[in-house]
């Protein structure tokens, strides 16, 4: 099975930058799964409906969130009839929507979804391993499904990698999402779990994690009152993971970054595009 995760779309270039790739890419690549993280792209701030919708008719299977999840409102409504859009498992029991789904991949495969947020300089939800936990355990890979990926929303690096090894060999790819700058550590678990720290960020790099740069400079500089901060308007880069899985066990056999657009290295699977 071929698995594309992409990082937190920010603002309107993170959007143009998966309309204009993703596409052409779940051909050229015989993607069988796609999945973003949309918390941030509603401006920066959430998601909409109409942004949910055009996400998927992009090419995503499933949308993750995470801290901003309902930072537009109307998230709280049209969530519950969205089965493809998720928040955060460990929030507080009785918030609107899910925290994983079970997805049919373009093979015909079950890929389960689960996204969770992390403790450590985060809000203070649930414990995200007790909740990843109930997951898997009600739907074990290679027993009820054919992949899982594990989108875990933190700021601390080290709570990440801690999932990462605490889930190698029962998921096929754990990722982290949230500080929007991607990570250097693609990497293959001993296990067979494909990790990356940080996916990093589909918008524009020319930015302070996609917003504006003059207003989060100022604030560093002044730490007073401003205005509000707004995405950043250019060209968007697209930035993920790509995974490909051994069919029998579930588990990746191959990874590689993904960097598609200015200011960054460009990387590709060269796996799949020799």
């Amino acid at each position: 099975m071929r698995l594309l995760f992409l990082g937190d779309v920010v603002g309107r270039p993170g959007r143009q930058a998966v309309s204009d790739h993703l596409p052409r890419l779940r051909e050229q690549w015989a993607l069988d799964c796609v999945v973003i993280n949309g918390e941030n792209a509603a401006g920066g701030f959430g998601i909409t409906e109409a942004i949910c919708d055009e996400l998927l008719a992009a090419g995503a299977d499933v949308v993750t969130l995470g801290n901003h999840s309902f930072d537009q409102r109307e998230a709280l409504v049209f969530i519950e009839r969205q089965p493809r859009l998720l928040r955060p498992a460990n929030y507080p029991a009785g918030t609107p929507g899910r925290g994983a789904t079970m997805v049919e991949a373009r093979n015909g495969g079950r890929v389960l979804v689960i996204n969770v947020m992390g403790r450590i300089y985060m809000d203070p939800l649930d414990d995200p391993f007790a909740a990843v936990e109930r997951e898997i355990a009600a739907c074990p890979l290679g027993a009820a499904c054919d992949a899982v990926v594990v989108d875990v929303h933190a700021e601390a690096t080290s709570e990440k990698q801690a999932m990462g090894h605490w889930l190698d060999g029962r998921a096929t790819l754990v990722v982290g999402t949230h500080t929007h700058a991607p990570t250097a550590d693609d990497r293959i678990l001993p296990h067979g779990t494909a990790f990356m720290s940080d996916a990093g960020m589909c918008g524009d790099y020319d930015s302070v994690l996609g917003m504006q740069k003059d207003e989060p400079v100022r604030r560093f500089l002044e730490k007073t009152p401003g205005s509000r901060m707004e995405a950043a308007a250019g060209e968007g880069t697209l930035s993920g993971i790509a995974v490909e899985t051994d069919d029998r066990t579930g588990l990746a056999i191959r990874s590689a970054a993904v960097r598609i657009g200015p200011h960054l290295s460009r990387s590709v699977p060269a796996f799949w595009t020799n």
